[in-house]
């Protein structure tokens, strides 16, 4: 009976107290940020891990923002309900890593401020009016680098090729956008191409074997299926000598050839900066979308080797190397 009368006490006092039970530095009044991310691999778990650093050292730690980081297995209806799920908690700030992402959330919410990374052309996928002004509540970084640079890097390094195979899924955006600009760029150099488009990572294996005795060498944009099953472009890439040249530098870490791509470090940080002018106040419509201007050669030195390819050593006295060296 005492301790009866006692739980009741202790909830006549609690009842008027909003806050009974949590202390004033407790998650109720912390920044809350959703960071969606389609799938992992090395770009996309870089980005993320990036952004968090570079939250903490501008102030926005976990001791001031919960992070609530949703991976989706790169099923989109995973995506979509991870979106509607953030916008249920009403969290203060989508972070939507890659365009399938960014295109869930931009759907899911028009109120919510969303920051997109690593979303090569916004315009393209609509989520922005423009690059300088997007207009409504999403804007971001783009890891857009002018596909024309990798092709240079490609006929330096292997200057006899005479067809190029294109490698991407037709349903991501940003790959089409590039391969448009690969073909244009082959197609006034005069060098041939065979595509060889994918839905999905079990039909990257098929769709590289497809090349063989057909290309000189293949070229992928950064597209998350390709990146996803770099195992297997490079296992096919190494047993037929078949260059790769990707968009990613990760993507050379993983076995591609080679590439001239931005740091997807620096990606991730200069997303936490927009993060933070957006926490503070900015307008997301009136922030413009920020391309990387620094970009580096990449080249896999391991894979060279494998393919018996040899790289000009002035490409590779200003390149990041990966592999075995």
């Amino acid at each position: 009976m005492k301790k009866l009368l006692a739980l009741a006490l202790a909830l006549i006092f609690c009842l008027p107290f909003a806050a009974c039970g949590n202390d004033s530095s407790g998650s109720s009044d912390k920044i809350t940020i959703g960071i969606a991310q389609v799938e992992e691999h090395l770009s996309l778990d870089t980005i993320r891990e990036s952004f968090i650093e570079e939250m903490a050292a501008l102030g926005y730690g976990e001791d001031k923002v919960e992070f609530i980081y949703k991976n989706a297995q790169a099923d989109q209806n995973n995506l979509n309900s991870i979106c509607q799920q953030f916008v249920g908690d009403d969290v203060d700030l989508i972070v939507a890593i890659a365009t399938p992402t960014a295109q869930a959330a931009a759907t899911a919410t028009k109120e919510i401020p969303i920051l997109f990374s690593a979303v090569t052309d916004p315009v393209l996928a609509k989520l922005v009016d423009s690059m300088d002004a997007p207009g409504g509540n999403v804007t971001g970084t783009s890891d857009y680098i002018a596909c024309d640079k990798i092709f240079d890097l490609a006929l330096q390094i292997t200057p006899d090729v005479q067809t190029f195979g294109l490698i991407y899924n037709t349903s991501e955006s940003n790959s089409l956008s590039v391969i448009e600009e690969a073909k244009a760029y082959l197609d006034e150099k005069g060098i041939s191409y065979v595509e060889s488009p994918v839905t999905n990572t079990s039909e990257v294996q098929q769709a590289m074997n497809s090349f063989v005795g057909k290309v000189d060498a293949v070229f992928a944009p950064i597209d998350n299926t390709v990146a996803k099953s770099m195992s297997v472009v490079t296992d096919v890439s190494r047993k037929n000598n078949l260059p790769v040249y990707v968009s990613a530098d990760s993507m050379v870490s993983d076995g591609g050839l080679a590439t001239i791509g931005i740091d997807y470090t620096v990606l991730g940080k200069e997303t936490a900066a927009m993060a933070k002018e957006i926490l503070e106040g900015a307008d997301p419509a009136q922030v413009p979308v920020r391309v990387m201007s620094d970009v580096s050669t990449y080249i896999n030195v391991e894979t060279a080797q494998a393919i018996g390819v040899e790289i000009p050593q002035e490409i590779l006295d200003s390149a990041t190397l990966f592999g075995n060296q």
